[in-house]
């Protein structure tokens, strides 16, 4: 897939995820980010299970990217919510 390829699929599974785990942060940049490391995950987690990662356009990439991106921000809230407490 192009690198154009990869920034659609990563905006559109970027956009996905943040809807689906509510997160609160914006910036098209920081949802292509999100999409295309989701989508790294995700096709590396796919590849385990079937040999076909995300190699094109389609539902099933953009699902994959999707579904990586979710578990991407999981992490990532998880490690933000461990922060020092305030006893004040």
């Amino acid at each position: 897939m192009s690198i154009i390829g990869w920034i659609v699929v990563g905006l559109i599974a970027g956009g996905l995820a943040r809807w689906i785990v509510k997160d609160d942060r914006s910036g098209c940049i920081y949802t292509m980010i999100v999409g295309v490391l989701g989508a790294m995950i995700g096709g590396w987690l796919m590849s385990i299970i079937d040999s076909n990662g995300v190699d094109e356009f389609s539902l099933r990439s953009i699902g994959v990217a999707a579904i990586g991106a979710v578990l991407l921000l999981l992490v990532l809230q998880a490690i933000a919510g461990r922060g020092p407490r305030n006893a004040g």
